[in-house]
């Protein structure tokens, strides 16, 4: 069937409305807007070098508590688990032998003085020769020395405290034999305050502190040594301070770490020996340190970490870093990153180096640091 001429200029005039109508929304389409980014602008701030390495509490002193004479146990003077002080009688041995042994000294010292002290009268008459009140005279001294012996035999029947602190439990009862060489300790005292805990650092570690605290990089944290700060077993902090003492003088051939002593006040007795811990030990403060949020941090395929970084001209940069570890949030910059610059944290999907951007203060980022990049957007 034949379409009459109308109706074929009626549909030709359709079909030329259309491509008109595509014609004009294409050339009223708007151009390709300049992507936004949210930025935090970096600052040197203060920074307290910390490493958290595990410890075990040792105590201050120990002494193991050991008869010095043989005897039979009379009584038990302490209870177990409770503070003692130094000079503090712990033991009762039976002295019966000794305050006999002690009389009989005492008896032959009275015998061998007078007989030294006549010959010294009857020397001068001659009535004696001098080898007789010489041998007299020695007598009189290895009774002296027998006397002492039979006192200090004597005052060991009181085992005493030998020094201050927490007295564990008991291996020997009333009744029970000991002796003087005997290697069983009759119980254990251990100083609880001060206290030290035993932690492990690499060497490694300690040779780049020490060199960044050659370098002036690092501040010490004190005169009195560097700072340690515990976590206990259950996650709580210790709520003393403590200093470092003292390290080992060799590194531990099969784990290469060196064992770092630090002296703890505990006078309510929290850290027991035994006891692990985490320490965070502070040994220096950067003066100047780069802290970057980890949210503009990556790493590419070789694990380098990098930062996309706005320009001056409002272009992205990418920036390889060296970053030794993180604080909190963020990471610790030692190289890649400086003073003003404004390191993208939000949008990171949407641009790429070299392409211009537009800029505003990151939101995903601390208030703290989004306060910088704000004040540093409003400059612009």
């Amino acid at each position: 069937m034949k379409l009459k001429p109308c109706v074929t200029t009626v549909v030709a005039a359709a079909a030329l409305a259309c491509l008109l109508s595509g014609c004009n929304k294409e050339a009223a389409a708007p151009a390709q807007q300049t992507p936004e980014v949210g930025v935090v602008t970096l600052h040197p701030q203060p920074y307290a070098l910390t490493s958290e390495v595990p410890g075990r509490v040792t105590a201050f002193r120990v002494a193991e508590v050991r008869p010095q004479v043989d005897g039979v146990i009379l009584k038990r003077l302490f209870k177990e688990g409770t503070d003692v002080k130094a000079g503090e009688q712990l033991y009762q041995i039976d002295p019966s032998v000794y305050e006999a042994t002690l009389a009989s000294a005492k008896a032959s010292l009275a015998s061998a003085k007078s007989l030294a002290d006549r010959y010294k009268q009857l020397i001068a008459e001659q009535a004696v020769s001098r080898q007789e009140y010489d041998n007299a005279r020695s007598t009189e001294l290895q009774d002296q020395a027998a006397l002492m012996t039979a006192q200090i035999n004597m005052r060991y029947t009181k085992v005493l405290a030998p020094i201050d602190g927490r007295i564990g439990r008991s291996s020997v009862t009333e009744g029970a034999l000991v002796t003087s060489a005997q290697t069983t300790a009759m119980a254990t005292i251990q100083q609880l305050d001060p206290i030290y805990v035993d932690v492990t650092e690499s060497s490694a570690n300690l040779l780049k502190l020490r060199k960044a605290l050659a370098s002036g990089q690092l501040q010490k944290a004190g005169d009195n040594g560097a700072k340690v700060k515990l976590t206990l077993e259950d996650g709580s902090a210790f709520n003393q301070d403590g200093t470092l003492e003292f390290s080992e003088v060799s590194v531990d051939e099969s784990t290469g770490s060196v064992t770092l002593r630090a002296k703890f006040p505990n006078p309510d007795h929290t850290l027991l020996p035994g006891m692990f811990v985490h320490a965070q030990l502070q040994a220096g403060i950067a003066s100047t340190a780069i802290l970057a949020p980890q949210q503009g941090v990556t790493h590419d395929l070789k694990g380098t970490p990098t930062a996309l970084v706005v320009n001056a001209d409002n272009k992205v940069e990418l920036r390889e870093l060296k970053a030794s570890r993180t604080v909190g949030t963020d990471w610790l910059i030692e190289d890649g990153l400086h003073d003003g610059d404004r390191v993208i944290t939000e949008g990171l999907q949407y641009v790429k180096p070299g392409e211009t951007v537009k800029v505003s203060a990151a939101s995903n980022v601390a208030p703290a640091a989004n306060a910088q990049a704000s004040v540093a957007a409003k400059g612009e």
